[in-house]
């Protein structure tokens, strides 16, 4: 089962994958092993996740979560502040 999450860099950008263990993940993307988008935009805070899903349903998920807008992704949740 897959998880869709949203990183919130330091810089106010979003990052958006699939993982299947998601603390693991963004334990991974904080120590540099993730994508190459979150190296050096750290700190990172996981601002969203919602799952489980088959493999298939995240993919989906994961690509209409990438077409929303920066303030979509921002009302998505996580914390206000910066």
């Amino acid at each position: 089962m897959w998880w869709v999450y949203v990183l919130r860099c330091q810089d106010g950008t979003f990052y958006t994958g699939i993982a299947k263990d998601v603390g693991q993940r963004v334990a991974a993307h904080a120590a540099g092993r993730g994508a190459r988008y979150t190296r050096g935009r750290g700190p990172l805070t996981l601002w969203w996740s919602d799952g489980p899903f088959a493999h298939g349903e995240a993919l989906r998920i994961e690509r209409r979560v990438k077409r929303l807008s920066h303030q979509e992704k921002c009302a998505l949740g996580g914390s206000p502040h910066e």
